[in-house]
């Protein structure tokens, strides 16, 4: 007889298999349909749901503006370059649009079939035309001939009036007339751009709707008395329209003499770049929607019908306007660490040991204390910073300026590229250089991402830093929303390093060698690849090998393909990847060993921790950088490693463990790019990493 033979498994993929590699535009749709299950989670208070569709929406724009902008120009110039999951640039744009129009249609489900009418159950709502009363319909024409009539300049479109250049997410109407005017024109259309000076949204007076909580829609007020604009005429349709436009800025820097005047002639076109994407009320028929698309050079599959309001994002007012807290998640205090209450002397405190904050859960403010202590105290020398984005009114900013007003050598380093930050920072500048701060606009090519401050301060007779360092913004606003750890030290080769660092940013010179931090992009990709490599050696070896990291974004081929032999090689590794990631865990003979989630609750997911088993040392490292290649090889971003035993613990604990376990608000991601609710343990209370931190920390 023939001898059996059971069949081999098949040999696993090479890993540059396009298979191994989610496609990165496909991945952020992923993040923002998670997004979207926020505003169908009857866990989360209802008018945080509604916060949560705004926040998909807005995402969504930025996705176009940027996203697909660039895929669609380098579709236009042929480019043949392709990602690591193989994909062309045309064909990347079709598989996109199909998830994307699905994306959208989900969205108005959700506003039109579930948030609305819970919104009517309590009281809150926006009636739609169709069902305005008496009452309402005189309030809206009062409402549209008092405010909003003055400033409407409606177009007709005949040969001495072509079709506008509309503003980039800009709330439009193309309206179709009959009859002839004064002059006994007849083009039968025109075009009226809504100035960004009127509210979107309108609360009505108690007095019209009899509820505290009614709303309507500027675009329904215009809409209702649109025939007003054109005396004389017949109104046969009134149809909103939004165009998305490319609004990622290009500036030469190696050809401009000047990078902020550069790129305030920029920001000028920001509003009028190449459209990408058209919205249109759903009620719109196919000839304007044709007429339209061929306005903006358009395709089919660039336009997208939606059944509401063609801006999601507007109805975010309605959170902020309405006072029903029960609605809204509780308020919260951050917690204050031991030693850095205002009254405290701060540098007496870090002299003493380092300090660990942990926002937003801890408070930001004793950054801006410590800031506004260096500016005031005699025996700070200078105070140097980054700066990527601050917020309107930053405290901190102004403390900035006390201390260059005090004398004090104040250097700061501001991101001009900070995406939609740009003109705010050109304005930061401006502002700091008036009062004789040196401003240095970090390095040609190579945005400043890291988050570092270095208080130089004179200390019988010598001179000591003090430093911080961050995942996160020198934001107040962003720090009540984002998680973030930060460091405060005084630890001599951290100082050392930072200074080093600064003095790249500002001066000239070759790169030298670190004490502790590592730094793109320079030695913090092969750092990184060096500490997956010596888990996977370990592993190898028979011996314990572990991974944990934390990030924003995991999209870096090199970094992927190392996970995947550090996999093979036995290595368990967890990561928690808020956003997009390329990684496929769960592929046999591949990442077998790999698990990956993705939280997303109340704040922004904005920790970056790596943490290495390394033959027992169990290495902590905090950085600004996700592991993409634009931080690892195209910004200058900074890691340092957190080595006292009671702040490792803390790391540990708070930004690794409690994630890890996290059964209320996690996301598994599986092998074929697809996420589902991590199912919680049976018997036993959930676990919300958000709310063990709050409860630990806040007030």
């Amino acid at each position: 007889m023939p001898h059996s033979h059971t069949a081999a498994p098949p040999a696993p993929p090479a890993l540059t298999d396009p298979s191994l590699y989610v496609n990165r535009e496909l991945s952020l749709l992923e993040f923002n349909r998670r997004v979207l299950a926020q505003a169908l989670d009857p866990e989360v208070p209802l008018l945080e749901r509604l916060r949560f569709l705004t926040i998909c929406s807005s995402n969504l724009d930025e996705f176009f503006e940027i996203r697909i902008a660039g895929l669609k120009q380098r579709a236009a110039a042929g480019s043949t370059e392709t990602g690591p999951d193989g994909l062309l640039p045309e064909q990347n744009l079709s598989k996109v649009a199909a998830v994307a129009h699905k994306l959208v249609q989900a969205q108005y489900r959700t506003l039109n079939q579930e948030l609305l009418p819970a919104l009517e159950r309590q009281g809150i709502e926006i009636p739609r035309r169709t069902h305005w009363t008496s009452k309402l319909q005189r309030f809206a024409r009062d409402y549209f001939q008092d405010q909003v009539l003055p400033v409407l300049t409606p177009v007709g479109l005949d040969p001495v009036h072509p079709f506008p250049k509309v503003l980039n997410k800009g709330l439009n109407f193309l309206i179709t007339l009959k009859g002839t005017d004064a002059f006994g024109r007849d083009s039968g259309m025109a075009v009226l751009q809504v100035p960004r000076c009127l509210p979107r949204i309108i609360n009505l007076p108690a007095q019209v709707s009899g509820h505290p909580w009614h709303f309507v829609l500027l675009s329904s007020v215009i809409h209702a008395n649109v025939g007003e604009l054109f005396p004389g005429m017949k109104v046969t349709g009134c149809h909103q329209f939004r165009v998305t436009r490319n609004s990622d800025l290009w500036v030469d820097e190696e050809e401009v003499a000047n990078l902020k005047q550069a790129l305030q002639g920029e920001l000028l076109w920001r509003r009028y770049g190449d459209a990408v994407r058209l919205e249109v009320v759903r009620e719109a028929p196919q000839k304007v929607c044709d007429f339209l698309l061929r306005q903006f050079g358009l395709q089919d599959h660039e336009l997208y019908k939606v059944d509401g309001p063609v801006n999601l994002h507007r109805i975010g007012a309605v959170v902020s306007a309405v006072d029903l807290p029960h609605l809204k998640y509780p308020p919260f205090i951050p917690g204050n660490p031991p030693g850095l209450h205002k009254e405290e002397d701060y540098f007496e405190t870090i002299r003493r040991q380092d300090v660990l904050l942990h926002h937003p859960f801890q408070s930001f403010n004793p950054i801006i204390e410590l800031l506004r202590q260096a500016a005031r105290d005699p025996e700070v020398l200078a105070i140097k910073q980054t700066l990527y984005r601050t917020g309107d009114a930053s405290p901190l900013v102004e403390a900035l300026i006390e201390a260059a007003r005090a004398g004090k050598v104040v250097t700061v380093i501001i991101e001009l590229r900070a995406r939609f930050d740009e003109a705010a920072n050109i304005e930061l500048a401006d502002r700091l250089e008036e009062v004789g701060a040196n401003v240095v606009y970090g390095v040609v090519g190579y945005k400043c991402h890291a988050k570092m401050t270095l208080i130089v301060r004179r200390e019988g007779g010598k001179v000591r830093r003090y430093t911080h360092l961050g995942t996160g913004n020198y934001h107040a606003g962003t720090a009540r929303a984002y998680t973030d750890l930060g460091q405060l030290t005084a630890d001599p080769k951290i100082g050392r390093d930072v200074h080093e660092l600064f003095m790249q940013l500002t001066g000239l010179g070759h790169v030298q060698q670190m004490n502790r931090l590592l730094q793109s992009p320079f030695t913090l990709h092969e750092g990184l690849l060096e500490h997956i490599r010596f888990e996977t050696e370990e592993a190898r070896a028979g011996r314990p090998a572990f991974i944990q990291a934390r990030m924003n974004s995991l999209s870096e081929p090199d970094v992927i393909r190392e996970l995947y032999r550090a996999s093979q090689a036995g290595v368990q590794v967890d990561l928690v990847v808020r956003g997009i990631c390329c990684l496929r865990p769960g592929v046999p003979g591949v990442s077998e060993q790999i698990r990956v989630r993705s939280i997303v609750g109340r704040f922004l997911e904005h920790s970056r921790v790596w943490r290495f088993h390394h033959a027992g040392e169990d290495r902590i490292w905090c950085t600004s950088a996700d592991w993409m290649h634009r931080n690892l090889d195209r910004r200058i971003e900074v890691a340092w490693p957190v080595l006292e035993p009671e702040l490792k613990r803390r790391v540990v604990e708070e930004a690794l463990e409690i994630y890890l376990s996290d059964d209320s608000q996690a996301w598994l991601l599986h092998a074929d790019g697809s996420y589902e609710r991590a199912p919680r343990r049976a018997g036993q209370e959930p676990v919300s990493a958000q709310t063990w931190l709050l409860n630990r920390f806040g007030r």
